[in-house]
């Protein structure tokens, strides 16, 4: 036996092979095919049934077409073993299906495989004035404190930010006291926690330098690698990327049609610099609109699976955000609840990176949310 990726057929018009066609569409679907003989697919359908798939059979070609999400793979594979354990073709072929299918990110000294796994990102702002914790980590101890607990907590990245890029206007510092500030956070995570990808959070081009090369694993641009110096430095490293769409200048008609053309042009700009593709991931730029904490932002955590389109990892990034506020009133420390509830749309939607300022918090939703899209129930006959 064995499974493959193929076209479904446009000759089908069943409401099936609709369904399988359209579902398809939000590219963390899988259109799927089992081959196998006929006296076995009654077996491989009721195997399927286990999966929730919606089931299309050809019997003119003894195969069964189903829908599957990719997250639903790393379950499949493992009941697949457990039931076939010696069709080693059955198996191949799964593992081929899986290959090309995996989102992988590639960020300095680290790679993250991010098919079956978020991960945490946390932020570490040691600036007197970021939205939300604005002046409360900018002391040595502070700043160490919060960056032992974050890293206690389970963060898988820790982000050093050392200018604010808040809505409603900032003050602007120069690249050299922009420095100063994430020197300190960079060379104490360093020397403790050299375990934990180091990212620093930067527009401009003089403290990327700086943070490159004291060995950082991530840059973080809000203005999206805008310029070809940016983009050179980058090439001639093996960082991480975290390009952002802004549309702080401007108003759209669709907003999802436009964000897909910005990172259609981004993306492209950054890959003809030489910069790998698997060292992106894509940030909406939620909080970012025209105006902000408005309907663009909710339209953006809607609208993320339009971004799967690109098989890159997408950051979600709406941690205490003012949709909060704007919804519920809520204070900027009584925001936690709801940033957790979106954020789980989020993940479900693809967003396998949760930058967040509560690490702990944001662990647990993670590996509840994994949890959750592998919860196949499955046991072989006989066991």
């Amino acid at each position: 036996m064995r499974i493959s990726e193929e076209p479904i057929e446009k000759k089908q018009t069943s409401l099936a092979a609709a369904a399988l066609t359209a579902a398809v569409r939000d590219h963390q679907q899988l259109a799927l095919n089992w081959q196998a003989r006929p006296e076995q697919l009654k077996t491989v359908r009721d195997f399927l049934q286990h999966f929730d798939c919606p089931l299309v059979e050809d019997s003119t070609q003894s195969r069964l077409q189903f829908l599957l999400p990719i997250a639903a793979l790393a379950p499949l594979a493992r009941a697949i073993q457990q039931t076939w354990p010696t069709d080693a073709e059955l198996t191949d072929s799964l593992e081929r299906v899986r290959a090309a299918h995996r989102i992988v990110w590639r960020a300095g000294r680290h790679t993250f495989d991010l098919t079956e796994r978020g991960i945490v990102y946390g932020i570490l702002n040691v600036t007197p004035d970021s939205f939300y914790d604005g002046g409360q980590y900018n002391t040595t101890q502070a700043m160490e404190d919060q960056a032992r607990q974050m890293v206690e907590a389970g963060a898988d990245v820790v982000e050093v930010g050392g200018q604010t890029t808040r809505p409603g206007g900032f003050h602007e510092i120069s690249p050299a006291e922009e420095i100063a500030r994430i020197k300190p956070a960079i060379e104490f995570l360093q020397k403790n926690f050299p375990q934990v990808a180091l990212a620093v959070d930067t527009y401009k081009l003089p403290v990327m330098e700086f943070a490159l090369d004291a060995g950082v694993d991530i840059i973080n641009d809000v203005q999206g690698f805008d310029t070809p110096e940016k983009r050179r430095l980058l090439a001639n490293n093996q960082a991480g990327l975290v390009t952002m769409h802004s549309n702080r200048t401007s108003e759209y008609d669709n907003l999802t049609t436009e964000m897909i053309r910005f990172f259609e042009q981004n993306v492209a700009q950054l890959v003809d610099a030489g910069i790998d593709r698997d060292r992106i991931c894509l940030d909406q730029g939620i909080g970012y609109a025209k105006v902000a904490d408005g309907d663009q932002d909710l339209a953006m955590m809607h609208n993320i699976t339009q971004l799967n389109r690109f098989r890159l990892p997408l950051l979600v990034a709406i941690s205490r955000k003012g949709f909060g506020k704007k919804l519920f009133g809520l204070a900027k420390q009584d925001r936690l609840p709801v940033t957790l509830i979106a954020e789980s749309a989020m993940y479900f939607g693809g967003g396998r990176v949760i930058r967040a300022h509560d690490v702990q918090e944001t662990k647990q939703l993670v590996e509840l949310l994994k949890r959750i899209e592998e919860a196949y129930w499955y046991k072989p006959a006989g066991q």
